[in-house]
């Protein structure tokens, strides 16, 4: 969102949730701290009833409280609530990794080999941007080389706070190599055919990457 323009590919609501929600997740707004509704409308040029049910659909999320006669306050994450999104984010990407070894066509493992190829190109060129783009993509990847809808349904909803954990730890231009040769040794050992293997660095990988997120975002 630019210059308080949105575009038309989502609802105004969803758009400004999805301003919100990353400013939660990235800890722009604290623990604790009152999100206004006509801060938030001045700021974005819209009209607080989009904010509203912005505020509503982030309360169900879980990443808002509303407080009768008090307002709207961001929850965030806390450190328990990292360590879960995590942990059930490793037992379903391994589990993802394991099958995709069993089902990945030729086709798919050379998509996944392009893909790292941009990231080290990207990664030496300390492109953040595109580096998580690749990386989303290389995952994406992997679950849709499953072949299980119900698996990547799974995944996808908690997608959202994924996919701010991965900006979390990418931000550091100094986690940009360790993060691609993670990558390298999961297409490894994919590309070998061991399941075992490539479910084992894929637990390494996000273990790391829970602790660089907790470490860059300062969660206790």
């Amino acid at each position: 969102m630019e210059d308080g323009k949105f575009s038309n590919a989502f609802s105004l609501t969803d758009e400004i949730a999805e301003i919100i929600r990353e400013r939660i997740l990235k800890g722009e707004y604290k623990i604790g701290e009152k999100i206004k509704e006509n801060q938030l409308a001045t700021e974005l040029r819209v009209s607080r009833t989009p904010i509203r049910e912005a505020f509503k659909q982030l309360e169900e999320e879980g990443l808002m409280e509303y407080i009768p006669n008090r307002g709207c306050f961001a929850k965030g994450f806390t450190k328990q609530d990292m360590s879960d999104i995590y942990s059930v984010r490793k037992a379903l990407e391994q589990l993802a990794v394991e099958w995709a070894v069993e089902r990945i066509t030729d086709a798919e493992i050379e998509q996944l080999k392009s893909q790292i190829d941009l990231m080290e190109f990207y990664t030496k060129r300390l492109d953040t941007k595109k580096v998580l783009e690749l990386n989303n993509e290389f995952h994406q990847t992997i679950y849709g080389s499953t072949r299980s809808r119900f698996l990547a349904q799974i995944l996808r909803s908690y997608q959202d706070y994924v996919s701010q954990a991965r900006k979390a730890t990418l931000y550091g231009e100094d986690n940009l190599k360790t993060i691609l040769e993670e990558h390298k040794g999961i297409l490894e050992a994919i590309d070998q055919k061991n399941a075992k293997l490539a479910a084992e660095r894929t637990g390494r990988h996000l273990d790391n990457s829970r602790m660089r997120a907790e470490d860059r975002w300062g969660i206790k």
